[in-house]
């Protein structure tokens, strides 16, 4: 029974507390809905606000807008009114022109009209007095019995005669007037040209002197029984004079080339402190490449104190070698490096070309620095020289007429010949006896190469021995008296000299093996 009525207790319980829950809710939404509404008629209050506020500023942006849409009108008539005022001026001003125009037109058609009428009348006109001027001729050549030419003949000839003495001796002042001037004029551009350069002129010797530290040197340069010095003068082509002179050792050649080769290897020798054949030859050997250097810097030189451009530079050891050539004793290096400065003068002042001027007197001796092996003359062998290294065929021009064995093609060539003169014209500048001394040096080493199996060949002690060395493979000992004789008797065939010429030809046979 309790049981019964606790159970029913407790679903009254539950029935009270759920209406009770329904009614709190019930109370809840109705506040919420309250709350709604008055967020919902707050909302809408602000809306109709917001729209009347946008409406009077709509209303607002209409009238300024339609006050605007009505300026920008009244302006827009304002212009329309000027532009067509412009413009009816403007068309005014076109239909004035235009009547203008044709009005000129027809002026200018008149105008035609009336010069071809005038043409007409004027070619009619020249007509008729070239019929009178005929007819006029016609009736002088009748009357005179001879025509135009014929009176022309006579008329001349009549003044000739008349005037025969005045006209020849006319000819004959303005003749001798104008080589006065001629004169007078190449006078002072050579005068002006030497004046300009004023080189010193030094003529080269036969000799070099080496300096030596002290006396025990000239023993070790003699050596052992003098084999270093025949070791050294044969790989040189020089004599070395050792005398009681202290201090210096004379080197003897006529060649300067082969002189500063063996200086040059002398003095590093001398440095060295060893000197033996081995040394020796092998000091001969770098002296020639560091004097191949030597060669070239003096080219460059020259090139650049001329101030020359566009010159190869594979010619400038072959230029340089002109620095040991003589010609009658005048340094050719330095004679050349003159001609080009004399040459660009006289042709600034003739209005030729500098440059090519300047380039062929420098060049113009280029064959010289080849020896005497190759065959033609210098002039020739400088012309293949130039051709090979591409230089301006004008250069070439200018060169190959110095000494006239081709004819003057330009005035750079006759311009460079005057230079040649010039240059070696120079007081004490050349001496005629020197240059034949060393041509018979020359020969005589020519005469000895001649012969076959001759390797080297050098003329010594002022040309009065002769040094044949040969290749013991291709001479024996016979042949090489053999070849001594008839060295001797061609050159008693082909030279003239004074005194007697030894001849020493040397056969050598050198064995070189290694042990390993």
């Amino acid at each position: 029974m309790s049981l019964y009525v606790l159970g029913t207790g407790g679903i009254l319980l539950i029935l009270i507390s759920g209406a009770l829950g329904y009614y709190l809710r019930h109370l809840v939404a109705l506040s919420k809905k309250g709350s709604l509404e008055i967020e919902i008629k707050n909302s809408l209050l602000e809306a109709k606000e917001e729209v009347s506020r946008m409406k009077e500023e709509g209303e607002r942006y209409e009238r300024e807008l339609r006050a605007r849409a009505e300026e920008i009108l009244a302006r827009a008539h304002t212009e329309e009114r000027s532009l067509h005022t412009e413009l009816s001026k403007k068309e005014e001003r076109f239909t004035r022109k235009e009547e203008l125009f044709e009005k000129r037109q027809e002026d200018l058609e008149k105008e035609i009209v009336r010069l071809r009428q005038n043409a007409e009348e004027i070619k009619k006109i020249k007509e008729e007095v070239l019929q009178d001027k005929m007819k006029a001729e016609q009736r002088l050549e009748e009357l005179a019995g001879m025509n135009q030419e014929e009176a022309r003949f006579l008329l001349l000839s009549a003044l000739e005669k008349n005037y025969e003495e005045d006209l020849r001796l006319r000819m004959i002042k303005l003749s001798r007037e104008g080589e006065q001037k001629l004169m007078r004029k190449t006078y002072e551009i050579l005068t002006a040209s030497i004046h300009r350069l004023g080189n010193s002129v030094v003529s080269d010797l036969m000799t070099t002197a080496v300096e030596i530290p002290d006396e025990d040197i000239k023993g070790k340069i003699i050596g052992r029984e003098g084999r270093n010095i025949k070791v050294f003068e044969k790989a040189s082509g020089v004599e070395v004079i050792i005398d009681e002179k202290e201090g210096e050792i004379t080197l003897s050649s006529f060649d300067p080339l082969r002189r500063e080769i063996a200086k040059t290897a002398l003095e590093n020798l001398i440095r060295d402190g060893r000197i033996q054949p081995a040394k020796i030859e092998e000091a001969i050997e770098s002296a020639d490449k560091e004097v191949g250097r030597l060669l070239r810097k003096k080219g460059e030189e020259a090139v650049f104190e001329v101030g020359l451009i566009n010159i190869d530079e594979s010619l400038y050891p072959i230029l340089g070698r002109l620095y040991f050539r003589r010609s009658y004793g005048q340094n050719v290096l330095d004679h050349s490096v003159e001609m080009a400065h004399i040459a660009g003068m006289l042709a600034a002042e003739l209005g030729g070309d500098v440059q090519i001027a300047k380039a062929g007197a420098l060049l113009h001796d280029i064959g010289k620095a080849i020896s005497h092996e190759v065959e033609g003359t210098h002039v020739e062998i400088g012309r293949r020289i130039l051709q090979k290294f591409g230089v301006d065929e004008r250069v070439i021009q200018a060169m190959q007429s110095h000494h006239e064995e081709y004819p003057y093609e330009t005035l750079e060539s006759i311009i460079v010949q005057v230079a040649d003169a010039i240059s070696g014209g120079r007081p004490g500048a050349r001496r005629d006896t020197l240059e034949n001394y060393l041509k018979r040096l020359g020969d005589l080493e020519k005469i000895a190469l001649s012969f076959e199996g001759a390797q080297k060949a050098f003329a010594l002690s002022a040309g009065r021995e002769l040094r044949i060395f040969v290749s013991p493979e291709e001479i024996s000992d016979m042949d090489a008296y053999k070849m001594a004789r008839g060295i001797a008797l061609q050159i008693e065939r082909e030279l003239n000299y004074p005194g007697e010429i030894k001849i020493n030809v040397i056969r050598e046979t050198r064995c070189i093996t290694f042990a390993r």
